[in-house]
């Protein structure tokens, strides 16, 4: 079994890479493997409506790093999606891969369903249940089983390893590593 990390930040290695390698570590207790996929650095391009995936199940765009982190999802038996806060919302790269990504499933029905999701969020003050919720949306929009622990998997801090400060959310984040194990592990009957 294997889950994929997708960290929307435009940090590399920040504060929602440390949440996804917090819940990474519960999972590779229990003999998953892991990958994280960091979108900083990478070019996504938002969707352009053409629907043209119909057919082909891919995006046409094919000068960026939608496609190949789609495929990395789609193969994946578990999918954590991260992302900072910004502007109340999602970061503006996981958006538009969720976009583009959520028209492909929508036309291809069934390519995420019943895989096991969890999303993770790092947060500064507010803004936090908003990123959530856009995160979970898509999740269970496309057939995905999501995974809670005991609280909104949110954690504060501002700078670099802030979150490692707030014991409850890291807390949460074990748990809900621990969680997404136990249901994988139950689907696969192992």
């Amino acid at each position: 079994m294997k889950v994929i990390g997708i960290n929307g930040s435009a940090r590399k290695d920040g504060n929602t890479s440390i949440l996804i390698k917090t819940v990474f570590k519960e999972l590779e207790k229990e003999g998953i493997e892991t990958e994280l996929i960091e979108l900083s650095g990478k070019t996504i391009k938002g969707c352009m409506g053409c629907f043209c995936c119909k057919e082909k199940k891919q995006c046409i765009i094919r000068d960026d790093f939608f496609n190949e982190c789609f495929n990395k999802m789609v193969n994946a038996d578990g999918i954590i999606l991260g992302s900072p806060v910004y502007s109340a919302d999602i970061s503006s790269k996981m958006k538009a891969f969720l976009e583009r990504a959520g028209v492909i499933v929508a036309t291809n029905s069934g390519m995420l369903k019943h895989k096991v999701g969890a999303c993770v969020v790092a947060v500064r003050r507010g803004g936090g249940m908003t990123a959530v919720d856009a995160l979970n949306h898509f999740l269970l929009n496309k057939e995905v089983l999501v995974v809670g622990s005991t609280y909104w998997n949110m954690v504060y801090g501002k700078d670099v390893g802030d979150v490692i400060l707030d014991e409850e959310g890291i807390k949460n984040m074990r748990n809900l590593g621990e969680n997404m194990a136990w249901l994988m592990k139950k689907i696969r009957n192992v």
